[in-house]
């Protein structure tokens, strides 16, 4: 009588077949993504309250629309990242409609422990960011501060490749003249 051994049972390194792992559900999304989302809000809107209200909103419409499991989407983090990106365009395509209409104020002024805790070099780095077009904001926040890849800049912006590079390297060269007219 010969022994009939399953696959991966003698010890023969053959893989298993497994359970794939369950996906996680959007409150444990939440409590792993939402900070990181918020710091890329902060930096495509540079306002904070406005910030968490654009990546609260992300995520009570991914709620909405997909409930608690998340079952229907491939990458829900890549979904979360380009709702927020689409709804800090939004914000400032509302904020350039009401300054059109409404003489401009004063600017935001930074809390003076917020001066402190930035090194100079950062200030400068921060300002420079400012004087960008959104779309070159946009590419090199999500490049160096979210450390996407080019592939997931385009998908998140909806722009190809080729469009990601080229932004990137104008939006680069740029932020070096103006750093080094600040020198």
């Amino acid at each position: 009588m010969a022994d009939t051994a399953r696959p991966g049972s003698d010890g023969s390194g053959e893989a298993r077949l497994t359970a794939p792992e369950p996906r996680p559900g959007i409150e444990e999304l939440y409590h792993h993504r939402r900070l990181s989302l918020v710091r890329l809000a902060v930096l495509l809107v540079d306002d904070l309250p406005t910030a968490e209200d654009v990546v609260q909103d992300a995520f009570t419409a991914l709620f909405r629309r997909h409930g608690h499991r998340l079952g229907s989407l491939d990458d829900p983090e890549a979904y979360l990242r380009t709702s927020v990106v689409n709804a800090a365009r939004s914000v400032l395509r509302r904020r350039r409609t009401v300054r059109a209409h409404i003489p401009e104020r004063e600017q935001h002024v930074p809390a003076p422990e917020e001066d402190v805790l930035l090194h100079e070099d950062h200030r400068e780095v921060l300002t420079a960011l400012r004087t960008l077009t959104s779309r070159q904001r946009e590419v090199l926040v999500l490049r160096y501060w979210s450390h996407l890849s080019e592939a997931e800049i385009a998908a998140t912006l909806g722009l190809s490749r080729g469009t990601v590079k080229s932004t990137a390297s104008r939006a680069l060269a740029a932020l070096g003249r103006r750093l080094e007219g600040l020198r």
